[in-house]
């Protein structure tokens, strides 16, 4: 399954200069927040894949405005061809506004979890918009991400970890990917497409978009 995560900038690849071309063989689309919701919108019309999101720190207009034809994976466990998507979004709280939790209660999120983690025996993908302590967050609270996401992590051993937040353009130390324990890590900073393959593959195998350097 060829999957393609996207998180914080619109794509002018895909929004400003789009050919249906550019998503043939896309099977599933995840967004890890922070994106217009016309953009999803217009992802969603161009594509019969299904289009997943969580929200970012930023998305409080999705009240408001939500994006057409896409599936709100929020505190959800969504699954897609058999592969068990778990949705969290938000990040650390740093101010007042939608879509920001301590510590404390993103692990509330995730104990309310717990039966349908139960009844699904896990997940195979993680998708949230902050990233997970110390592992490519930032120092400064607004970038500091969940412990209770490692948490998740060690318990479960999912496949694959998919988040936004910190932008690949922040500088150097930012990572496209990375990997703990079993699982492997993918900032989907504007756009990112990869295979999801039956087996554990001992290193990720990425697709490349047309046109894409």
């Amino acid at each position: 399954m060829r999957i393609m995560v996207i998180a914080d900038e619109e794509s002018s690849w895909l929004w400003d200069h789009f050919e249906k071309e550019k998503l043939e063989g896309i099977d599933l689309i995840i967004s890890c927040g922070d994106l217009h919701p016309h953009y999803l919108s217009f992802l969603a019309t161009f594509t019969s894949a299904p289009v997943l999101y969580v929200h970012g720190n930023h998305d409080d207009k999705y009240e408001r405005v939500p994006p057409e034809g896409c599936i709100c994976i929020e505190d959800q466990i969504y699954v897609h061809e058999g592969i068990r998507i778990l949705g969290l979004g938000g990040s650390m709280r740093y101010r007042p506004g939608s879509h920001q939790y301590t510590e404390q209660e993103m692990h509330r999120r995730v104990r309310k979890l717990r039966f349908k983690l139960l009844w699904k025996r896990g997940f195979d993908i993680l998708v949230t918009h902050a990233p997970a302590y110390e592992l490519g967050d930032g120092r400064d609270l607004p970038h500091q991400g969940f412990r209770a996401f490692v948490e998740l992590l060690d318990k479960y051993h999912p496949r694959y970890f998919l988040h936004g937040h910190v932008h690949l353009t922040y500088g150097r130390s930012v990572k496209r990917f990375d990997k703990y324990g079993e699982t492997q890590i993918i900032n989907g900073y504007e756009r990112f497409v990869f295979d999801y393959e039956d087996e554990m593959p001992s290193s990720l195998k990425f697709g490349k978009e047309p046109g894409k350097p």
